[in-house]
């Protein structure tokens, strides 16, 4: 068993006209398979973020991709279980 903390990116997202419109939210290292969103506050975006890495990963493990383990300043990869809480 293995512990992937995966690195990700919460900013504020802007119209056409240079307004914010909501936050975006980003997984560089997953970025090609699809995981990014967004949300209409801060904490939603964070919230669809979480969803989705777990739902590409998923998807990763059920197509035998290999899940990525570095960069080091972008994954963090542990043999034993943690559970992570942002605050």
């Amino acid at each position: 068993m293995k512990t992937y903390n995966f690195k990700v990116v919460v900013e504020p997202d802007e119209d056409f006209d240079g307004n914010q419109s909501g936050w975006h939210a980003y997984c560089p290292v997953l970025e090609q398979q699809g995981a990014s969103t967004w949300g209409a506050t801060e904490a939603e975006a964070l919230k669809n973020i979480n969803d989705l890495v777990h739902l590409v990963v998923e998807s990763m493990l059920e197509h035998c991709e290999q899940i990525p383990e570095e960069p080091a300043d972008q994954v963090h990869v542990t043999v034993e279980p943690r559970v992570a809480i942002t605050v």
